[in-house]
């Protein structure tokens, strides 16, 4: 009797999987029996962010997928794109070319190469102003500044590849992501998301948090987020990349379905930490809804994802366990 070789481990490429995101995604990937490669140009990622075990190739997607990809690999997992919605107000230019114009060459790519299967990272940012809580994926998409306006780009450039040359494929648009896993986690530079900032103020890298907006018509006057957690996140890729079917673009959003305040977060991060954070008041930023909530039932129904850490406390857990790693990393620290 011949004993049958085991089958060979899926083999995918990660783009921009040197960044906070990409970074989990990979090393949930290779435990979970891939061989990834994971390709960045570091230019907002880390080098560190690779993780362990990873093949690394430094490039843009842009001419540098077509020269990776060939027929062995089973999919791809799209996560380079730059994210500064501030800054792509001011440089739009940059975002097109980078965030839209990186995905067609990589579709052309993947194309060539016979590689069929995508997930894509998507934002609750295509919507813009809600018109109702929590956001359906059904929901009017309305994005209020470049940067959802690519990524919603994006997402119909995936349709019409799925339905003109079969590609299977799986967006997944996100809400706020918190936390880290296994020494992975959230280091951008600038950094423009609430915890790492209410951290940084812990550990007094920074004066203050300024808390923009004390008036909203929420519970304690301040904006409400989503928060998911960043291994939530990662597993529900993984779950896509089994869910991807040809010609189809499935799209769901990732969150937990309900909303934390401003004021929450920092009081949960001043629990975690046992340290007083320092905190000053702004008026409301321009665009900031009220109130951002994920409607995320697609996601359990087609993905069977549920998030399994939805407690804020925990997130800011494991995000102040990645910031005080980094603070023991740093040149000047003792």
């Amino acid at each position: 009797m011949t004993v049958s070789e085991p089958a060979e481990r899926p083999r995918v490429l990660v783009t921009g999987g040197a960044g906070y995101i990409g970074s989990v995604v990979a090393a949930l990937l290779l435990e979970s029996g891939h061989r990834v490669t994971v390709l960045d140009d570091l230019s907002t990622g880390h080098r560190a962010g690779v993780p362990q075990g990873a093949e690394f190739v430094e490039g843009r997607v842009h001419d540098t997928a077509a020269k990776v990809l060939d027929p062995s690999y089973a999919a791809v997992l799209h996560f380079a794109a730059f994210s500064q919605v501030g800054e792509s107000v001011t440089h739009p230019e940059k975002y097109w070319a980078n965030n839209v114009i990186g995905t067609h060459l990589l579709l052309e790519a993947m194309r060539e190469a016979a590689v069929r299967r995508l997930v894509f990272s998507s934002t609750a940012a295509v919507y813009g102003e809600p018109e109702a809580l929590p956001i359906p994926e059904s929901a009017r998409t309305a994005p209020t500044n470049p940067y959802g306006a690519t990524k919603l780009a994006v997402d119909h450039m995936i349709s019409a590849e799925a339905a003109a040359h079969g590609l299977a494929a799986v967006s997944l648009r996100y809400f706020n992501v918190a936390g880290a896993y296994h020494g992975f986690g959230e280091r951008h530079e600038p950094e423009s998301h609430l915890i790492p900032l209410v951290l940084k103020a812990a550990l007094g890298e920074r004066p203050a948090i300024t808390v923009f907006g004390t008036d909203y018509p929420t519970s304690d006057g301040t904006c409400v987020r989503d928060y998911i957690h960043v291994a939530d996140l990662a597993e529900a890729h993984l779950l896509a990349l089994g869910r991807a079917r040809a010609g189809e673009h499935l799209i769901c959003n990732l969150g937990n379905g309900r909303g934390f305040t401003v004021r929450e977060v920092i009081d949960a991060a001043a629990r975690v930490t046992g340290l007083e954070i320092p905190r000053t008041q702004a008026g409301r930023r321009a665009g900031d809804p009220a109130a951002l909530v994920a409607g995320a039932e697609r996601a359990r129904t087609e993905l069977g994802w549920r998030p399994a850490r939805p407690d804020l406390d925990t997130m800011v857990r494991d995000a102040w366990g990645f910031a005080k790693s980094l603070r023991e990393q740093a040149p000047h620290a003792s």
